[in-house]
């Protein structure tokens, strides 16, 4: 294999020399784990394939432990030595473990009962879990590790890795609202010219969607289900009738990590647990990317409008032929991969909640994908975290756009004049104002001629397209 930063050779009688395939980023089918893989370095302990056998050990390790404390005289509870060596397993688990699991998968051709026999094979030197390794998945479907392990990697996906990149945009955000709570802006309702606001204020609106999104996305109660094949504890029953398989199957959900797995309990299941809360948080994360692609595609805007510059970085290219380029690439690469999340995002919200009769496979593999939902959209939060980091406000192009938009005041002007009866406001000033350039001179000059008391036509001639913003700096102060 090339050294990464060596082209490859081409060969010119035919066609490009193909590369051996290799773990190389750049042999990567997906960018995630190609081109961006480094950016999703955090992630990726949660959500790969690594991750969801690391959690399915931690499932299976958790059972096991806890039948142990049941009281069953088949079954004595583990000695101390015994319980740390299990859970090393899980806190020491690793990419050989990984490795070794699926090269038992080879023979099984079935992913959970591979990593039973995994830990079981771990028991060989240890006489007392050599004698209850047959306790390992006991009354146990696959689903039931499978649904806690998928509630366990979201739970760190989210908490650990997603909500963190959201918040970090969220405050950066909070700071640019307070900065610039005070700077007036034209507004462009319908892309026109419209009543100036502040810089602050509008992205003080942004900031109150994202920490609503934000809630939405952290209230989401993460449930998981330990009930048998068809959920009614069925084979647990067959064993002990008498045991109380419901209470203790919620004990294991509910306690905290690692005994527990620090989850919420789902009574009722067919043998998947039904998806219905994970609907609730890819959707709520489709909602907040879609409020942020509202956001990259404004901030593009301003930029166009040179509203804000961008810092510029040594040795970087805007573009390949134009050297005077520095293009909104964070912004317009964030877009893009929002769009990319939404996408499997809304398929995973709503297929998952479907399956036929008591369980059909199409959830397993649409599942395995959740990691790509969840990448897309932290890859798209650093682009704007990124992006967010190199603007610098131009004031003086606002202040300009301001100035030659004095067309702004026929709303306060008009909204005087009806408290003070004059009439047909509006249509004087939309008359006055409509398809000609407004000055200062020239709004001045109406303000004038008004028979309105003397100190509401002061007021009017003191105003200013920038004075004219309302609440605008409050609002943004106060987020």
């Amino acid at each position: 294999m090339p050294h990464p930063h060596v082209q490859p050779r081409l060969n010119t009688q035919c066609a490009p020399t193909i590369l051996p395939m290799s773990t190389h980023a750049i042999s990567a089918l997906s960018p995630l784990d190609g081109r961006y893989a480094a950016k999703l370095a955090k992630l990726r302990p949660a959500m790969s394939e690594l991750g969801y056998m690391h959690r399915r050990v931690q499932v299976e390790v958790a059972w096991f432990i806890a039948l142990s404390d049941c009281g069953f005289a088949e079954f004595k509870p583990l000695s101390p030595g015994a319980r740390t060596y299990l859970l090393s397993l899980v806190k020491n688990f690793s990419a050989t473990d990984g490795l070794a699991i699926k090269d038992i998968e080879k023979t099984t051709n079935h992913d959970v009962k591979a990593v039973e026999y995994w830990l079981k094979a771990k028991f060989e030197a240890r006489p007392e879990l050599l004698a209850a390794q047959e306790f390992v998945h006991f009354g146990c479907t696959s689903e039931d590790i499978n649904n806690t392990s998928h509630a366990l990697q979201l739970k760190n996906g989210r908490d650990q890795v997603l909500l963190p990149a959201l918040d970090g945009i969220i405050n950066k955000l909070r700071e640019m609202a307070h900065e610039f709570a005070a700077v007036p802006m034209l507004s462009r309702t319908h892309g026109q010219t419209a009543s100036p606001t502040t810089v602050g204020k509008e992205i003080a609106n942004v900031v109150v969607r994202l920490v609503a999104a934000r809630d939405r996305i952290a209230r989401v109660q993460l449930l998981a289900k330990m009930n048998g094949a068809v959920g009614n504890y069925n084979a647990h029953l067959s064993a002990w009738p008498e045991f109380d398989w419901e209470a203790f199957s919620r004990k294991v959900i509910e306690s905290p990590e690692p005994l527990g797995l620090g989850l919420t309990f789902q009574p009722y299941s067919i043998q998947i647990e039904p998806h219905d809360y994970m609907a609730e948080l890819f959707d709520a994360v489709a909602r907040t990317n879609t409020i942020l692609i509202d956001w990259a595609r404004d901030v593009w805007g301003y930029v166009s409008h040179g509203y804000f510059k961008q810092k510029l970085k040594k040795g970087e290219v805007g573009s390949s032929t134009m050297p005077h380029k520095v293009n909104p690439i964070d912004f317009e690469n964030a877009e893009g991969n929002l769009g990319l999340a939404n996408a499997v995002l809304r398929h995973l919200s709503e297929k998952l909640p479907i399956s036929r009769f008591q369980r059909d496979l199409t959830d397993s593999t649409v599942l395995r994908n959740m990691g790509v939902a969840l990448g897309y959209t932290v890859l798209a939060y650093q682009s704007l975290a990124t992006g967010l980091g190199k603007l610098e406000l131009n004031e003086a192009a606002i202040a300009a756009d301001l100035d030659a938009s004095w067309e702004v005041l026929a709303e306060p002007i008009q909204t005087v004049m009806r408290r003070f009866g004059l009439p047909e406001p509006y249509e004087q000033l939309k008359e006055f104002t409509r398809g000609a350039p407004m000055t200062r001179e020239l709004m001045q000059g109406f303000i004038s001629k008004l028979s309105i008391p003397e100190s509401e036509k002061t007021r009017l001639l003191a105003m200013t397209p920038g004075s004219y913003t309302g609440k605008a700096t409050d609002l943004a102060r106060r987020v």
